[in-house]
């Protein structure tokens, strides 16, 4: 027999396993998942068993660099308790972004088998940051807002519908909805309210919140489910991530207007008016909207200056965990 001899640092080689990223692609009823850079791929079931097949599939956490996916809503929300759980390194990534990278590197097709692998290419070559999952009570605080917000929403539809009908049937059914639309907002408030009171870190940073001049209760509540990273972020960061920094536009000598874009936009739409009372309340931001308004700045984009102020505020207040007071003259 053929025997072959290996010195200790070609035993090394041969044992210490290669790092691969892992992409996945996730739907309602499947999981399609791939490696990179080998290339292998595994269809499982969206389900417990489907989920503990994919984990025996991945192997080792210690090889793997990142499981990257797209954020899918409840979808993936199961999926990603249990890839923490495990130790993998989890990076939930915009599908937006994924898509302009598929387009970018020539990946026109698009099936659940190629999404994962581009999933995987995308985690491998951009390394998208990897984020602790949320915690329990903030997944229920996000969807407890979006609850409200829909309800919002179905109200100011309602209403307006209201004003176009001449059936008696029909308007005694609107207002029967107005009626149960308000209730059900009083139940949700209750329920946010009872969830922040209930944890000391959250009931902290509503306090703080509550002081900035107009931040109000609802918007309060949408930055704490929104916008958990206050108090760990740069100021720039901050205003990025609320889609709130401006993007320069420019080529050669070629100046273009900034714009904003991106971000969360529900966290953007919670500030708008919040950011017009602070602007008759909060001295500071009301230079703020003087000045550029002053220099031949739009009112909107003024506006929008401020918004950013208050989110910068409210991370800076949270971030040294003080409450808000007016600056020195």
């Amino acid at each position: 027999m053929e025997t072959m001899t290996h010195s200790a640092e070609d035993s090394k080689a041969t044992v210490r396993p290669t790092s691969i990223t892992v992409g996945i692609d996730v739907s309602k009823h499947h999981l399609d998942a791939a490696r990179y850079p080998t290339g292998e791929t595994l269809r499982v079931d969206n389900t417990r068993k489907g989920h503990s097949a994919l984990l025996r599939w991945i192997g080792d956490p210690g090889r793997v660099q990142r499981v990257v996916f797209e954020a899918t809503g409840p979808y993936h929300r199961f999926l990603e308790e249990r890839l923490a759980a495990r130790g993998l390194p989890v990076a939930k990534v915009n599908p937006r972004q994924a898509r302009h990278f598929a387009e970018a590197i020539g990946t026109l097709a698009k099936t659940d088998r190629v999404d994962a692998l581009m999933l995987a290419r995308f985690g491998a070559l951009l390394e998208p940051p990897v984020r602790a999952v949320r915690p329990e009570y903030q997944v229920q605080l996000c969807e407890l807002v979006a609850a409200r917000r829909a309800l919002v929403k179905d109200r100011t539809a309602t209403l307006n519908r209201l004003q176009t009908l001449s059936i008696k049937i029909l308007k005694r059914h609107a207002d029967h909805r107005l009626r149960q639309i308000a209730a059900q907002i009083i139940s949700i408030d209750d329920e946010i309210k009872t969830l922040i009171s209930n944890d000391p870190v959250l009931a902290r940073r509503q306090q703080v919140l509550m002081s900035i001049p107009g931040l109000g209760v609802t918007t309060v509540h949408t930055l704490i489910a929104t916008m958990p990273e206050l108090g760990s972020m740069e100021e720039g960061q901050a205003a990025s991530l609320a889609g709130l920094a401006p993007m320069t536009q420019q080529s050669g000598t070629w100046r273009g207007k900034s714009t904003i874009r991106g971000g969360r936009a529900a966290l953007r739409q919670a500030l708008y008016m919040p950011a017009l009372v602070a602007m008759r309340f909060n001295p500071d931001l009301r230079r703020v909207y003087d000045r550029l308004v002053a220099s031949g700045k739009h009112a909107k984009v003024a506006i929008v200056a401020v918004m950013r102020k208050l989110v910068v505020l409210a991370n800076a207040l949270i971030r040294d965990d003080r409450i808000w007071a007016p600056k020195a003259a």
